[in-house]
């Protein structure tokens, strides 16, 4: 009788061990998953600050180049994918499309140096460039979240339990393909 009741509380302690480990398991691939989706509401953030700033940024353009109506049209079309997007995808391809239209604004706006002196255009320059460096900041950081998240769910034992509730590799942040093209500089 003694012999089975200690395996009886053998197997009692490794079940538990078990659920303890699997619970465990579970809530800190919650926790990692949720500082993922932390990160990526940083960027999102970011990035409706900067399409927030723009409207102000092209408007002051306009004023100097106002027969540039192609950029500003490709900045609009940009800022309203943005404001529609849904899912994660969505949102950084509009914010990548942004990013290259503001590039656009920018080479515009150094074929005047009336506007480059201009107090508001200075003013909106500075809060955009904050911006990025915030939004650069937060695409690290968002980053590290992913790559801490793929590693654990991709790991043994981890992987069992992430497999068995369904957690999915995320997507790293990525800069599109002509932000990784070195620029050409013409002194002409």
């Amino acid at each position: 009788m003694k012999k089975g009741l200690m395996v009886l509380v053998g197997v009692i302690a490794l079940v538990v061990l078990v659920l303890i480990w699997g619970v465990s398991s579970y809530n800190g691939l919650v926790n990692v998953e949720m500082t993922v989706d932390e990160k990526f509401a940083t960027i999102d953030t970011q990035l409706t600050r900067r399409a927030d700033l723009i409207p102000n940024l092209v408007n002051t353009v306009k004023g100097y180049a106002s027969h540039e109506e192609e950029v500003f049209t490709a900045i609009a079309d940009a800022r309203a994918k943005l404001s529609g997007s849904s899912d994660m995808n969505d949102r950084i391809e509009a914010g990548n499309e942004l990013d290259s239209a503001i590039s656009r604004l920018l080479v515009v706006v150094e074929q005047y140096p009336d506007l480059k002196a201009n107090s508001n255009f200075i003013g909106l320059m500075d809060q955009l460039e904050g911006t990025e460096n915030r939004l650069a900041t937060a695409r690290m950081d968002y980053n590290a979240a992913v790559k801490e998240y793929n590693t654990k769910i991709r790991r043994f034992p981890g992987s069992i339990i992430a497999s068995m509730f369904g957690f999915e590799k995320r997507v790293m942040y990525e800069a599109p393909a002509s932000d990784q093209d070195n620029p050409v500089v013409d002194f002409e």
